[in-house]
């Protein structure tokens, strides 16, 4: 009998830095994913995403992250792509980190998005695993530009960016929410990548490659 990662490759993939261990997540990280969104991501008010997602009530946040990461294999193809990464600190679930793109082939562009829980934020995980996105994006995929996004007001994302060499790439005014927000963008590339004093190590990518037609 096949092993699940034969019949889905990009379920092989593991990034390991320091203190954190990024894996796409299957159906049994779920439950851990949904119980660390809902003991707190952002101080109420303070919400930092394009919804709320993470303020729905309990009873429906289970199964819209659980639709959210079906959504994100079921639509997976060489020309669009997002990989939604578990974060583990040893056995603890602590938060999700994003990478995505959309015509990588031509573009060479990843985009990146993550959530920490509360509990954890404030000892430096929140740099590391997009420093861990990086590394992988720039050494492994041999992307050219990573790209992020934040609130103009969320102090924290953008210091994590500022922090690893992003660059500003512009403003723009949204509506996410029903309400006017205005979202600073930035722009990371080898040259200006701050890189980490540890090097990452990947398991698993030469079946990602294939799966998803990027050249090794």
């Amino acid at each position: 009998m096949k092993e699940l990662n034969e019949v889905w490759p990009i379920f092989g993939l593991v990034l390991t830095t320091p203190r954190l261990i990024l894996r796409p997540i299957t159906d049994a990280d779920i439950p851990p994913a949904v119980d660390a969104a809902r003991s707190g991501i952002y101080e109420p008010g303070m919400n930092p995403f394009s919804t709320a997602w993470a303020e729905l009530p309990k009873a429906e946040l289970g199964a819209s992250m659980a639709q959210r990461f079906w959504r994100a294999r079921a639509e997976a193809t060489p020309a669009s792509w997002k990989l939604l990464l578990g974060v583990w600190q040893e056995r603890d679930f602590v938060g999700c980190q994003n990478l995505g793109a959309r015509d990588f082939a031509v573009l060479k562009t990843v985009k990146t998005a993550s959530w920490l829980t509360r509990s954890r934020q404030g000892e430096g995980l929140g740099k590391e695993m997009r420093a861990a996105a990086a590394c992988y994006a720039f050494d492994w995929m041999h992307a050219e530009v990573s790209e992020s996004e934040a609130m103009s007001w969320n102090a924290a994302s953008l210091g994590v960016s500022r922090s690893l060499g992003y660059e500003p790439n512009g403003v723009e005014r949204v509506s996410w929410d029903a309400r006017r927000e205005e979202i600073q963008r930035t722009r990371l590339t080898p040259g200006t990548f701050k890189r980490p004093d540890w090097r990452l190590q990947v398991t698993g990518h030469a079946a990602v490659a294939d799966f998803l037609d990027i050249s090794l």
